[in-house]
């Protein structure tokens, strides 16, 4: 299951995602979305583990505080056009 984690502190990099959503299962990939120009966290990431994990980490961390910042973390979707 892809998680899309949203209203991300800029402070946050792949291996605090990995280090938060590791509390409710194996992480297989973990990623915040950096903007090519200014190299700067865009403020959103994507989460990879299985669907019992993911689901887990859904109710445990959707709307949970982050250095102030309510997280978004729900299913991912694919991007259409």
């Amino acid at each position: 299951m892809k998680l899309f984690v949203g209203n991300l502190p800029w402070r946050v990099r792949d291996n605090d995602l990995v280090e938060m959503f590791s509390e409710h299962g194996h992480v297989t990939s973990a990623n915040v979305v950096m903007d090519r120009d200014t190299g700067r966290s865009r403020g959103f990431g994507f989460v990879e583990m299985n669907d019992d994990d993911g689901n887990k980490a859904i109710q445990a961390l959707n709307e949970s505080d982050l250095d102030g910042r309510a997280i978004n973390v729900n299913e991912a979707h694919a991007k259409t056009r």
